[in-house]
């Protein structure tokens, strides 16, 4: 399945000032996948090792020197380890503190090795147990699971003639052509329910099978389960498992702020914020802060104590709250976690693509789903699951800020209209915070 991050890795690769990688993310999202395919398609060889898998390896790391290490690991896998022509992976790195501190000494003294290491729980290692880290000497990527772009080029060898004419009218402001409209539309609704985990994508492309789906979404949430108990405190695991599961339960609500009083009656943030830091640590939810005011930086201006909480999956969060395929197609009226599915979508869509988001209130109610910077500019983006666009909130917004211009994303076709520029649900995609995009 062709991932984003592949040129990436390409670029990593012919740097001038290559470090060794570490490439984060939730587990389940491709890493070892991706790392893999690139060795097996870029270098001669590739010298896998697995640190949870095989605890001994530990030992090479005594002492730290680079030529040593790889001579010891070499000898193991009964292969040479050629510089620049073998692809080192160390996957699972957050199991073995010693290969972490490692990449600081191949970095200053052994850099014609390419080294890529993976950790599915890499920031729950280093910012809980205090693990040495080699700040300075590593470059960072981190992978997300398949956004619809992706999904598109999965599902079908032919969506990439779609892919392309999205694209055309997200830059041109037209209307896409009716028919083709209602199928990016109807993709759109499969991909709230399947999401973009890679073995789910691929079980569905293999089979067209929803129930099937289900059951592997099912298991890659008992598998975050699992490592809720697995990496932390005794004493905090019920607590992140029961925020984990009230995620999805909270944004089926008309007010999304999450609450802790709503997780547990008495609840307070001092009882749960270590949950919640865990599970973004584990790169499996991420926390939208609200704004308090409109102004650059805008991190400056968040609130710590309010803000939304989102799964890193659309396809988990559906599941999560057993939403039904036929919900999502038929449309259904009573069908009240739209809005919230819809949101955590666009969330997703816009963390892939790296921006950093918040959302806005104002005093008298109204509400911008998220505010980010594109350009020189902060934009509001409103989000609607349909396509009824009228809105108060953001009518509000743009006579009191004025911005350069607004987007709404919605189930209405590309258009521009009233510094307005909408965009359908299936192009989010399309948005790049390097382009003005008008």
């Amino acid at each position: 399945m062709k991932r984003k991050i592949y040129q990436d890795l390409l670029d990593w690769k012919t740097s001038d000032d290559r470090k060794p990688l570490v490439l984060q993310g939730a587990r389940q999202v491709g890493k070892t996948y991706i790392v893999n395919l690139f060795g097996i398609n870029e270098y001669s060889n590739v010298a896998y090792f697995n640190f949870e898998q095989e605890k001994n390896l530990k030992d090479f790391f005594n002492p730290l020197d680079p030529k040593k290490i790889i001579s010891k690991l070499g000898m193991h896998k009964r292969k040479e380890i050629l510089p620049g022509h073998t692809l080192i992976i160390f996957d699972e790195i957050q199991a073995c503190p010693e290969a972490l501190t490692s990449l600081k000494y191949f970095c200053e003294e052994a850099k014609e090795y390419h080294i890529i290491a993976t950790g599915s729980l890499l920031g729950v290692s280093v910012n809980r147990e205090q693990h040495s880290f080699p700040v300075g000497k590593v470059q960072f990527l981190t992978m997300y699971p398949m956004d619809f772009e992706e999904f598109l080029f999965a599902n079908n060898e032919y969506n990439k003639a779609l892919i392309e004419e999205i694209r055309f009218h997200y830059n041109e402001n037209t209307p896409l052509d009716a028919p083709l409209h209602n199928d990016a539309m109807d993709l759109y609704k499969q991909y709230l329910y399947i999401g973009g985990m890679p073995e789910v994508v691929d079980l569905f492309t293999r089979t067209g099978n929803y129930d099937l789906v289900r059951v592997k979404q099912n298991e890659i949430i008992e598998s975050y389960f699992g490592d809720m108990s697995k990496y932390n405190k005794a004493t905090e695991i019920p607590k992140v498992r029961l925020i984990y599961k009230n995620i999805s339960t909270q944004l089926a609500k008309e007010n999304k702020k999450f609450q802790y009083k709503l997780v547990k009656s008495g609840g307070r943030a001092s009882l749960f914020e270590d949950a919640v830091e865990w599970l973004c640590l584990a790169g499996i939810a991420n926390q939208l802060y609200k704004l308090k005011d409109i102004a650059l930086p805008l991190n400056a201006h968040k609130s710590l104590t309010d803000f939304k909480f989102y799964m890193n999956d659309v396809g988990l969060c559906s599941a999560s709250q057993n939403v039904l395929i036929e919900d999502i197609l038929l449309d259904k009226n009573g069908f009240e976690f739209k809005g919230g599915l819809t949101e955590n979508y666009v969330n997703n869509q816009l963390i892939t693509n790296k921006f950093e988001s918040y959302y806005w209130t104002s005093k008298y109610d109204a509400e911008i789903d998220f505010i980010t910077r594109i350009g020189q500019d902060i934009i509001p983006i409103e989000v609607k699951s349909n396509d009824n666009t009228k809105s108060k909130s953001l009518n509000e917004y743009n006579k009191t800020f004025n911005p350069a211009y607004s987007i709404r994303i919605s189930a209405k076709n590309f258009g521009y209209e009233n510094n307005i520029k909408s965009i359908p649900l299936y192009a989010v995609f399309c948005i790049n915070k390097e382009n003005n995009m008008l």
